[in-house]
């Protein structure tokens, strides 16, 4: 059975209080970053930055176009 979270007033914010369980599978601890992602399913949390992938996708995208001129500059 899922883990129902409790939002709560941190600060002049509000956020959420994850149990040691979920903090253990999602293998984060005090510091880390989560990125929150929306799916087709709902939001999805995870340790990697989506806009980091993106963006390296497209760096190496680049580099296979331009393979070439990489080589000449080698």
């Amino acid at each position: 059975m899922p883990d129902a979270l409790k939002v709560r007033k941190i600060g002049n914010s509000l956020g959420v209080i994850l149990p040691s369980p979920t903090l253990e599978e999602l293998d984060v601890e005090e510091g880390d970053e989560l990125f929150a992602i929306r799916t087709p399913n709902g939001i999805q949390l995870t340790l990697y930055d989506p806009g980091f992938a993106e963006a390296l996708e497209d760096s190496r995208e680049f580099m296979r176009t331009h393979r070439n001129a990489f080589r000449e500059l080698a």
